[in-house]
């Protein structure tokens, strides 16, 4: 059990480390592969005898396997642990939740950090490039390794939701349910622009040393920082900047110079230097270039019905909200009318919020109660006690 005073942190946790031997590499989109690949994961829950009720978690950009258990390097309580737990949308009376670090990551999931075998030393700027159809193919090892054939349902937001698709399209057989949340079927041009910023800001800090700053002993901690304040604005909406912070001063007066003179600038140099306590800048900048290459309908003659012609004995719920202006609703009504033109069943719920797109991390009852209906429904009809 873990220690500590929050709900959360009661759920009985388990997982750790899957290696697998060299006879099972991982293939990826860019033409190579990973050897000895090795997936960090958490479990919440437990398996039933029949192995139905596995419902598997992805994780967003920054966030990785700790869902709804305390952080080991931040001491937080799981990103995700209010939706994870007793009696909540994801019940772990009743399912068994896995969550997995993404290929590419850097929470114990093989990633540029990762010692190369072949070298003994970190891959850095040698890691192959990875795309999210890689993240999945590495999240359907470890799901098979658990001995679990079909999934209940995979969950996701944001660049979870963007995984919860590409499971659907490539394992539609393997998978009863999919829930997309707050993201998109491709990555924008805005969103592109967006990423590259961060990336260039990462290349810049004199401590990146051409990605091999892992070896020589240093880190590009204001690159990175940088790169995570100009991300973290587009997870919020303008009413929610306003609310929250307006033009409030961090103190009587100004002073006339270059500190922090406005709470909201205080807010993201704080949020920049938190980030750097637990991710790694290389990691940062192969999971945005997985997302900016991220087009599901590329595949599939760019007809995004296509990519979900196999679906359809798939239950999708798709999740917006309104405030949402990284990955904004139009962009969830085009999944679901692509999920309409397969055949397939599909739920579509645009949640009314100002909290912009980290709503789906924040506690929105109306969101938790649409997602928790959906998959007791699910759970019904397929006789998941």
């Amino acid at each position: 059990m873990s220690d500590g005073a929050t709900s959360a942190e009661l759920i009985e946790t388990s997982g750790g480390v899957m290696r697998f031997a060299a006879d099972q590499p991982l293939p990826l989109d860019c033409g190579t592969r990973i050897d000895g690949l090795e997936v960090a994961y958490n479990t919440y829950g437990s398996l039933n005898a029949a192995k139905s009720n596995a419902v598997l978690v992805c994780h967003a950009l920054s966030m990785d396997q700790h869902a709804a258990s305390r952080h080991p390097l931040t001491g937080k309580p799981g990103w995700w642990d209010q939706i994870i737990g007793p009696g909540r949308p994801l019940d772990t009376d009743r399912f068994f939740i896995i969550c997995s670090n993404v290929v590419g990551g850097c929470a114990g999931s093989t990633g540029p950090s990762s010692i190369d075998p072949a070298t003994g030393e970190p891959y850095g700027l040698t890691f192959p490039m990875v795309t999210v159809a890689d993240m999945v193919r590495a999240q359907a090892m470890l799901v098979e390794a658990l001995g679990i054939r079909r999934l209940f349902a995979a969950v996701g937001g944001s660049m979870g939701g963007m995984q919860v698709l590409q499971w659907a399209a490539d394992y539609p057989e393997r998978l009863h349910a999919a829930v997309a949340i707050a993201c998109a079927p491709r990555h924008s041009a805005q969103n592109i622009a967006f990423h590259e910023v961060g990336r260039q800001a990462i290349m810049a800090d004199p401590d990146w040393r051409g990605g091999d700053y892992a070896r020589q002993g240093v880190r590009p901690e204001k690159g990175l920082a940088v790169a995570r304040m100009a991300a973290h604005i587009t997870y919020l909406s303008e009413q929610a900047l306003q609310r929250k912070f307006g033009r409030e001063l961090q103190r009587d007066g100004l002073s006339w110079g270059f500190d922090a003179d406005f709470q909201i600038e205080s807010y993201l140099r704080h949020q920049g230097a938190a980030f750097v306590d637990r991710f790694d800048a290389n990691s940062y900048l192969y999971i945005t270039r997985a997302l900016d290459y991220f087009d599901l309908a590329a595949g599939h003659g760019g007809a995004l019905a296509e990519a979900f012609r196999k679906s359809r004995d798939v239950r999708f719920c798709v999740f917006s909200f309104s405030s949402d202006w990284l990955y904004p609703t139009p962009e969830s009504r085009q999944i679901v009318r692509a999920l309409n033109a397969a055949g397939a069943r599909a739920s579509f719920v645009e949640i009314e919020t100002d909290k912009g797109h980290d709503a789906f991390l924040l506690n929105e009852s109306v969101f938790h109660a649409a997602l928790a209906g959906f998959l007791k429904s699910g759970a019904e009809d397929r006789s998941v006690p």
